[in-house]
């Protein structure tokens, strides 16, 4: 029997084979299911290898083909190809996007196996369900200390410190249109604060931007290497910035956390291919062992169970997440809140790759 999985990269069109000889299956592997199964995701590149393990020993007949770029661009590119679409499955998606694309009738119904276990707030609000959270991802403040150090600029504690000049030139944000970190933060701002001092505050801190990435996890990855100091990002990559050694504080800021759920959706189209391994791909997203996993990495989970906190990860993560944060007021405007942010802050957006 041979395995295949094969994982595409949109933003650099990099196809990986990783095929793996005959082996024996374990019994509780015995499904029977088989087939092609074509997978979008915006799950972070370096976490989807660990992810699937445990789905290719639990269906080994399934080939499965795992398309992955940044969550405006996947959105952008389900939202182009409709009802053509080669995706059988999208998961780790933001759940706005699955709203925008549910609005365009892309999404069907189906309810996972174990939906049940899953918090009311991280999944539809109708049954049967047409999307289910696994996680949540959130953004906060990666400071690079020793750099601030330098420059005898102190640490900002909180969105209203980005403002102050000693900050101009030294911040770095995702592009909302590209990156779903760069959406969930605008959408935090503006439902926190209020549209009108939302966008007054985005104003005021475009002055202090010195660009916008198209990546959710770069600016981090920028204030580890010193490149910009500060970088508004995803939580989970300045975490790993730390671990990695890098001298990078986690700033969680005192306003709150704006955040997103990670969803899964199947999707709606004229020739649907196997529902069977979709179905199976979808029970399998949400089952605990899986569960353990988004954890670790994002320090939160969508399923009524506890489990341990990793040990360098912020420990009130889920008590600074904004509480009424609104899917799908965020879903709904995010047409009319991209147009108007690039038509105010695009030209300090970095070059597409």
């Amino acid at each position: 029997m041979k395995k295949r999985m094969w994982f595409s990269v949109l933003s650099s069109l990099l196809f990986v084979s990783a095929c793996s000889g005959e082996k024996s299956v374990p019994t509780d592997a015995q499904s029977g299911v088989s087939g092609d199964l074509t997978v979008y995701t915006a799950v972070e590149e370096e976490l989807i290898p660990d992810y699937m393990a445990s789905f290719e020993e639990k269906y080994p007949e399934v080939d499965v083909k795992i398309v992955r770029d940044s969550t405006g661009i996947m959105t952008a590119k389900l939202l182009a190809e409709g009802e053509n679409t080669s995706a059988d499955v999208v998961w780790g998606l933001a759940a706005s996007s699955l709203l925008a694309l549910d609005q365009k009738d892309m999404l069907k119904e189906y309810t996972p196996a174990g939906a049940e276990n899953i918090k009311p707030d991280f999944k539809d609000k109708n049954e049967p369900l047409k999307w289910t959270g696994n996680t949540a991802f959130m953004t906060g403040i990666a400071v690079n200390t020793e750099e601030l150090k330098k420059l005898n600029v102190p640490v900002p504690k909180t969105y209203e410190d980005l403002l102050k000049p000693e900050y101009k030139g030294l911040i770095v944000m995702p592009h909302p249109a590209s990156s779903g970190t760069g959406y969930l933060t605008v959408n935090g701002w503006l439902q926190m604060m209020g549209e009108k001092e939302g966008w007054s505050y985005m104003d005021k801190l475009h002055e202090n931007i010195g660009t916008y990435t198209h990546s959710g996890s770069k600016p981090a990855k920028m204030a580890a290497a010193g490149e910009y100091p500060i970088g508004i990002s995803l939580v989970y990559t300045a975490v790993q910035m730390k671990e990695d050694g890098a001298p990078v504080e986690v700033i969680l800021p005192e306003e709150g956390l704006g955040w997103e759920v990670e969803a899964n959706a199947l999707i709606n189209k004229k020739d649907a291919g196997n529902e069977e391994a979709a179905h199976a791909f979808l029970d399998w997203a949400i089952e605990e062992d899986v569960m353990k996993k988004y954890f670790d990495a994002n320090g939160f989970t969508t399923m009524n169970k506890e489990f341990e906190l990793p040990a360098s990860f912020p420990k009130n993560v889920e008590e600074k997440m904004y509480k009424e944060n609104d899917l799908y007021w965020a879903a709904e405007n995010r047409d009319t809140i991209l147009t108007e942010w690039e038509s105010k802050y695009g030209t300090k957006a970095e070059p597409e790759e």
